[in-house]
Parts: C-alpha cells; structure tokens; sequence
C-alpha cells in the first residue's frame, strides 16, 4: 500500500516541518532573551519571535522576528544577519537535527497587518454597514 505524505498544507507545512520549526523557534527565543548575542545593535532591544518556517528538507529556517515596539527592526535585522554563523551553531547544540539548517531572518509583519484591518474596520464607512438597521421593522 502507498505511503501518502503531507506535502504542505494551508497550514504551513507538513507535521515535522511544524514541530521542527517550532522547536528553533523556542531555541532562537531562548538564545536572544537569555542575551547571549553579544552585538551593540541587539543590546537594549527584547526580540519577539512568533514564528519559524522551515524548508520540506529542514534545510533553511525563515525565522520572523519583532522588536518590541515594532521600532528599529532594519538595525535588529542587520544585526540577526550578522550573527548568523553564532546563532545556527547554538541551534545545532540545542536542536537535534542531522543538519543545522541555514538560518534567514524577516520582519513579522502581522502586527501591521492586524492594525491595518482594526484601523479599518474602525471606518465610519464600516461601522455604518455593521450597524443594525433601524428600518427592518
């Protein structure tokens, strides 16, 4: 009998991609709340990390960050980026995996999303559309 694998779903992927991403995820967190990133640009900056994605072959990791605040995310990125090498050799000590996957760093931008749709809906236009009608009667 065939296997049928789950080759991605709405999701964001298959079961391992998820837990795997989930688990660097947590790595990643730990390793930037703990500060042992030592980088000027990082210092005095709490990074929120909502999500990981990770490649089918678990070979790259999208790691989306957020400073706290939304503000100076170009100089925490730029940091990130830098400090790629140190932060995917804490992973492969922490994360068993038969490959340290390649690390790529992106702004969260859901918290901007999710403004954009409240600010909206906020609309007069809007609310005058939500509101009951006074002449169903």
């Amino acid at each position: 009998m065939p296997r049928h694998h789950n080759k991605g779903s709405a999701s964001g992927g298959s079961q391992r991609q998820l837990r795997v991403g989930e688990t660097v995820r947590h790595a990643v967190a730990d390793i930037l709340s703990q500060g042992n990133v030592h980088d000027p640009d990082l210092e005095g900056h709490i990074i929120t990390v909502p999500e990981v994605r990770m490649s089918p072959d678990l070979k790259l990791a999208t790691i989306y960050v957020m400073p706290l605040g939304g503000r100076d995310t170009d100089i925490v990125l730029a940091a990130l980026d830098r400090n790629k090498k140190f932060l995917r050799g804490e992973i492969a000590h922490r994360v068993n995996l038969k490959f340290a996957p390649e690390l790529r760093f992106r702004v969260d931008e859901r918290f901007d999303e999710a403004e954009r749709i409240e600010k909206l809906l906020r609309t007069p236009a809007v609310q005058r559309d939500l509101a009951p009608d006074s002449d169903d009667k």
